[in-house]
């Protein structure tokens, strides 16, 4: 059993809930089950269009840096769609934030609430520059294979990077073979794994595990397999809670 923790002062406001969804507190079951490694597992589910997610990245480095060098860690960046039905091309930017917050001028200061956060852990969010709101199936896909690449975190960032500061369409084939080779990734390699049907159904059982653990909102922290915290935590927070997971395997081992 996954037990949720969300304070209530980040939890309503710093994640990307689904669209009409509302925000409750859940209790969620394993992910997976555990190897023989001893690393601490951490899955994070997340959109590549969330910049919360982006936000949450970076305190989620801060929180283990705090814990210091000895603290193992396995970080695993699990797809979540925002928005599914997005059509493959993407949608104009300002015509999609409209119709979903009722205006531009509301966009616009959300887009300042995050940018303000940003700032606080070293991103510069450009969104003059991001002209499209693309379907983010494919840069999915592209994370998948940089897991299975072993420059999974390289890809994530790359992608986060790219579209939130550098303008780029991620939602499009070739800009995310440029990303793969950026990322370490061969580009024929990473064009041929974004068209199979591979790609295809590790995507859906991927995402299969969100649905199944009833998640609405992104970023979502899964530490250990027993603890889930929802929204982009302060370091901190992360923190506190990835040594009360520890607290409590080295109390149960007694």
């Amino acid at each position: 059993m996954i037990v949720l923790e969300a304070p209530e002062s980040t939890y309503s406001t710093e994640r990307c809930p689904l669209p009409n969804r509302p925000l409750s507190v859940i209790t969620v079951h394993v992910i997976h089950e555990k190897g023989d490694a001893m690393a601490f597992t951490i899955d994070v589910f997340s959109d590549l269009i969330c910049p919360w997610c982006y936000i949450g990245k970076r305190r989620l480095s801060q929180a283990l840096a705090q814990l210091g060098p000895d603290m193992e860690t396995e970080v695993h960046w699990r797809p979540f769609q925002l928005n599914p039905a997005m059509p493959r091309e993407g949608m104009d930017r300002q015509a999609y934030r409209t119709a979903k917050f009722g205006s531009w001028a509301r966009s616009q200061a959300l887009d300042a609430q995050v940018a303000r956060a940003g700032v606080e852990v070293g991103i510069q969010f450009d969104f003059d520059r991001m002209a499209r709101t693309p379907n983010t199936s494919l840069a999915h896909r592209l994370v998948v294979l940089g897991r299975q690449e072993k420059v999974e975190d390289a890809v994530v960032e790359r992608l986060f990077r790219a579209y939130f500061t550098e303008g780029y369409d991620i939602g499009n084939a070739d800009v995310l073979v440029a990303m793969a080779v950026k990322s370490g990734i061969d580009g024929e390699t990473a064009r041929r794994y974004l068209d199979s049907d591979e790609a295809v159904r590790e995507l859906q059982a991927e995402e299969a595990r969100a649905r199944n653990l009833g998640i609405t909102g992104v970023p979502f922290f899964v530490l250990n397999d027993v603890h889930a915290m929802s929204g982009a935590q302060p370091a901190e927070v992360l923190a506190a809670g990835i040594r009360k997971v520890l607290e409590r395997g080295a109390s149960s081992a007694r």
